[in-house]
């Protein structure tokens, strides 16, 4: 049994979009600058990336849960409280140690990156507004849980090089208790949410694999060509 109900969970989201205005318009701008940059591959393009992520986590902890969120669920100020965290790792991983690499791929990894990019800040509100969900009452992308946690699986999924298992053990965990709102609160846009980490998180690792023995095959046969003999 939930501590409101579903009718006090949109009133938030209501209160919420009205007071914060025009964070929904920057975050959208923000998002399209990361896709843009998606296709420069540098180093400062990556650390932007991942510091726009980063803030899309810490706001979404503060303004959301803390500031909104709590005044009807006491377990807000834990889950923002995660959220913040969340932010503080990819501001660690992706800014000070330039630990993520972005760019655009082939193959089913980045193809349902792409796909859960295009969800979260498109398909999103409109399967929202589909099944009534009208703004301010709705979750709007880069400033919301669901959404960020969506827009952040799709991401991972076009990075270029091996994801710290840190970075998506929150998301993962969101995943599950954001997503049982598609089933508790009806919320059928919620619904990609409940699975994407399941998807998601399998398909990095095995990305990872192969990437991290296509490194170590490289770096083998490297080896045994400066220690072949010259003729």
């Amino acid at each position: 049994m939930l501590p409101f109900t579903r009718e006090q969970f949109v009133a938030v989201f209501a209160n919420y979009n009205s007071g914060v205005w025009p964070a929904q318009v920057l975050a959208y701008m923000l998002g399209l600058g990361m896709v843009i940059l998606l296709f420069r591959r540098s180093r400062i393009g990556d650390r932007i990336i991942g510091g726009g992520l980063a803030l899309m986590w810490v706001w979404t902890g503060i303004a959301y849960h803390w500031f909104y969120f709590s005044s009807i669920n006491r377990a807000g100020f834990v889950f923002g409280a995660l959220f913040v965290l969340q932010g503080v790792i990819l501001l660690h991983g992706a800014v000070l140690r330039d630990h993520l690499k972005f760019g655009p791929a082939a193959g089913p990894t980045a193809w349902l990156g792409w796909a859960l990019v295009v969800y979260a800040a498109v398909l999103y509100p409109l399967v929202g507004s589909r099944v009534g969900h009208r703004y301010p009452e709705m979750p709007m992308f880069g400033i919301t849980p669901c959404p960020v946690t969506v827009f952040t699986f799709g991401l991972l999924l076009l990075t270029t090089g091996p994801v710290s298992r840190w970075i998506v053990v929150i998301p993962f965990v969101w995943s599950l208790i954001g997503g049982s709102a598609a089933l508790l609160l009806n919320v059928p846009q919620d619904l990609l949410l409940l699975v994407s980490g399941f998807i998601a998180i399998p398909l990095i690792v095995l990305r990872d694999r192969g990437s991290l023995h296509g490194v170590a095959g490289q770096q083998s046969h490297s080896t045994q060509v400066l220690r072949a003999p010259v003729d």
